[in-house]
């Protein structure tokens, strides 16, 4: 009897251990998030303050005085033009980026991973270089080449690279590919599948997450691209949402509170892609650890 109450203590220590330290961690982890988000919900809160308030009460997260005057006075641009158009040209060239970047990296991908050819591994190592390259080392060369396309003044520049592929993404989705047995490739050539078929009928069905994480990355770097605005885009009518909030900020001889608004507006695309493709995203990159 004696032993039994003895077990009956030993595991409810156990179990009061657990969740002692099963809180702990919760309460960790939301310390954590809360300081990782800290800047996010400043920036909201500071948009929805009166201009004389932002830094005033810099500390308060929640404003004392409520006022949207930031977001229709921001919403009104600079230079005739609003930022319906600069969110149009960055949904345009983040979109149009994304798919070029799935479809592109997605082919060369069942290439190396399934087709053997010659020169395969030259070809292979010669795509992880590109991977180690700083972009800041092709910034020039690219610039001198585009524009003796006669490219700058364009969005050429800044979609046309993506229906070429990138080192990181092609590996990516490579990683899955090789996660697909191959019996499926032997058993659709039995039935006389090409490998064009067989890429489109059985390995793109079965890639979409790690599709979906090219896109999402694609779209987000591409709507985020400050860079590739500055030097290729020199009309106002042209400009995305990352250069128009710059030079929104000098035109308004920095109007925190307009910028703020704008630059909360310019969040609403990439978390609505991230949480649309939450699950798909996660699977993708987890995935690609389980299966290198």
């Amino acid at each position: 009897m004696t032993d039994m109450v003895n077990i009956q203590q030993i595991s409810g220590s156990v179990r009061f251990r657990r969740r002692f330290l099963r809180t702990v961690y919760h309460v960790f982890m939301l310390a954590v998030g809360f300081v990782m988000i800290y800047p996010l919900l400043w920036l909201v809160s500071s948009s929805f303050k009166p201009s004389g308030d932002i830094f005033t009460t810099a500390s308060s997260l929640i404003p004392k005085t409520w006022t949207f005057e930031h977001y229709t006075v921001g919403w009104k641009g600079f230079g005739n033009y609003t930022f319906t158009t600069y969110f149009a040209n960055s949904l345009m060239i983040a979109g149009i980026s994304a798919i070029g970047m799935i479809f592109s990296s997605a082919l060369v991908a069942f290439g190396f991973a399934r087709i053997r050819f010659r020169g395969r591994q030259f070809w292979f190592v010669l795509m992880l270089i590109t991977m180690m390259l700083p972009g800041q080392v092709m910034m020039i060369p690219r610039f001198v080449l585009f524009n003796n396309m006669g490219w700058v003044g364009t969005y050429l520049p800044m979609i046309a690279p993506s229906f070429f592929g990138s080192g990181f993404n092609i590996f990516l989705i490579m990683q899955f590919i090789r996660g697909i047995p191959r019996d499926m490739d032997e058993a659709a050539t039995i039935d006389g599948c090409s490998w064009y078929a067989i890429f489109g009928r059985i390995i793109l069905p079965l890639i979409v997450p790690s599709l979906v994480t090219v896109g999402v990355l694609t779209f987000m770097g591409s709507w985020e691209d400050f860079m590739g605005a500055l030097l290729y885009l020199n009309k106002p009518s042209m400009y995305t949402v990352a250069y128009a909030l710059k030079m929104f900020n000098d035109s308004s001889m920095s109007d925190y509170g307009a910028t703020f608004a704008m630059s909360a507006l310019s969040l609403i695309p990439i978390l609505t892609i991230f949480f649309f493709f939450q699950k798909n995203l996660v699977e993708g990159i987890s995935t690609q650890g389980l299966k290198g």
